[in-house]
């Protein structure tokens, strides 16, 4: 697994160059960056290569709910987050910015192996687990919706963590659950799930899925920090696509088999670049949530989202 030298010294030296612009502050104290421990959501572990004479921190969560409150807290300089949340977080007035895409796809709706579900519309009447907030639960009210199912009527929406979906599946408490990978592989190679859709929009939205996220005052205050970061975050993303076996086997020790991981993977993107036409899926997205009545008014896209950091990240080949 060779690095390419043009590529890795580039961003080597950009991270120099970023740093020695911030304040001398900056260096001095950790940077503390929030994220899954989960494949898709994996780049952060491996920032600190890329960031030169900069000491890092990385804490992990399980919901991006989490992570939002600790960096408005100021207790993270950066966090992962769906990108549905960022949009709810933003339609409340929050001072939140997306700088950077983190991953696409990665969901599943999973059903009991010998459920005689078949179909989504069968799902009426059913539990099922999924976690407030995020891509999944969109993804889940609109499979619904488009099936005639009303997801607040038609059937019980049960908030269950993602690491314990699959044992709430398993001993019936639930009967499906959308959730990320490797959830729903896991479920499946297991013996007792069975993937009964990938419910991923058509139209505008596409397979968005998340996203790094820093405050409107990060942004104002150390802006060579956020640029830093997102160089950092780029630079993984990169490396840890050219060497997929590097990044699941990394994934791997977080708990999740590799062979789970290696099954999952073609369901996971990871992603770092941000343009305008991802501006309009995430426009899209908000207008769904809007409809669904997750949202009552949806935010000003072009504040929430800031391309400019990723527009700043030079990357040879």
């Amino acid at each position: 697994m060779r690095k390419s030298p043009s590529l890795w010294a580039s961003v080597m030296l950009i991270g120099v160059l970023l740093l020695a612009a911030g304040r001398p502050a900056l260096a001095q104290s950790p940077w503390r960056v929030g994220t899954w421990k989960t494949a898709q959501t994996i780049q952060p572990f491996f920032y600190q290569q890329f960031l030169p004479g900069q000491k890092l921190e990385v804490f992990p969560f399980t919901n991006p709910a989490d992570q939002k409150m600790a960096l408005l807290a100021g207790s993270l300089d950066m966090c992962g987050t769906t990108l549905a949340h960022a949009i709810h977080s933003a339609s409340r007035g929050e001072p939140v910015v997306v700088v950077a895409a983190l991953c696409n796809k990665c969901s599943a709706l999973v059903v009991q192996k010998d459920s005689p579900i078949q179909s989504i519309k069968d799902l009426a009447g059913k539990k099922i687990g999924y976690v407030p907030g995020t891509m999944h639960e969109i993804l889940l009210r609109e499979a619904l919706t488009k099936n005639g199912i009303n997801p607040n009527k038609d059937v019980k929406l049960v908030r269950v963590d993602f690491f314990d979906m699959g044992l709430a599946l398993a001993r019936g408490s639930i009967d499906a659950f959308l959730s990320g990978e490797p959830f729903p592989t896991l479920a499946v190679l297991q013996g007792y799930g069975r993937i009964l859709a990938y419910p991923y929009y058509g139209g505008g939205v596409g397979a968005i899925n998340a996203g790094m996220l820093v405050t409107k005052e990060t942004i104002d205050k150390h802006p060579q920090l956020v640029a830093a970061l997102v160089a950092a975050h780029a630079a993984s993303t990169e490396y840890l696509k050219t060497h997929p076996k590097q990044w699941l086997q990394r994934a791997a020790t977080f708990g999740t088999p590799l062979k789970v991981l290696e099954k999952a993977a073609p369901n996971m993107e990871l992603a770092w670049n941000m343009d305008q036409g991802f501006i309009k899926r995430v426009r899209a997205l908000g207008g769904r949530m809007k409809a669904l009545g997750i949202i009552s008014r949806e935010p000003d896209y072009h504040k929430l989202i800031d391309l400019s950091f990723v527009k700043g990240v030079k990357l040879k080949n």
